[in-house]
């Protein structure tokens, strides 16, 4: 799970997709956020030293760690009806996983925050979608099963879950809903495309 958060929105959503995560038996997730861009005037945007800690919450992403993993969720608020800049420029960074084909195959979803109700949500799931879909990642989705994604009167897309910090600051129940959804689902697959690898192939197969 790896997530940049400025208010604090997207951050909760990161620990409700978490919970899903964790509600299918021997999956487990790891929470990780992306360090902020400065920008400069004289110059191109500049990322903290890779050494330096945030003050609180999860520590910074590594390539490594994404390279073990066996799914991923991506989290950002919308800016512009994209994703912010500093996972941008880490997702910018992933070159050497994606020569190595190291995330080929491997489930991914993704959720956003907006401070209105038609601020780019969807488009800004689309964009993190993007640089997903060239490393060959399964994208997972809701669908209308999900009983929040017909009820909701804030954040939920068919996309990935996501939340309207204007109409609520606290995410609403659907919303919670909705991300503990995504993360289970992306574990479920995960589980499945773990056990089909390990099952022992038939001659011929």
């Amino acid at each position: 799970m790896i997530y940049y958060s400025r208010d604090g929105g997207t951050a909760e959503l990161a620990r409700q997709a978490c919970r899903g995560i964790e509600s299918v038996p021997e999956a487990s997730a790891t929470l990780r956020t992306v360090a902020p861009i400065s920008a400069r005037n004289e110059g191109p945007p500049q990322a903290l030293p890779p050494q330096v800690l945030p003050p609180q919450g999860p520590p910074y992403a590594t390539l490594e760690e994404l390279r073990r993993a066996d799914a991923l969720l991506l989290g950002s608020p919308t800016r512009f009806g994209n994703m912010a800049a500093p996972l941008k420029y880490f997702l910018d960074s992933t070159s050497t996983l994606w020569l190595e084909g190291a995330l080929a195959g491997k489930p991914a979803g993704v959720f956003t925050t907006t401070r209105t109700l038609h601020g780019g949500q969807e488009s800004t799931l689309l964009s993190m979608m993007l640089p997903l879909l060239h490393h060959g990642m399964y994208l997972v989705g809701l669908p209308f099963t999900e009983r929040a994604l017909n009820a909701t009167r804030s954040g939920g897309t068919p996309y990935g879950a996501s939340h309207v910090s204007g109409v609520a600051a606290e995410l609403t129940a659907d919303e919670r809903e909705l991300a503990q959804a995504l993360g289970r689902r992306v574990a479920q697959l995960a589980a499945i495309l773990r056990s089909a690898a390990a099952r022992p192939r038939a001659p011929g197969e």
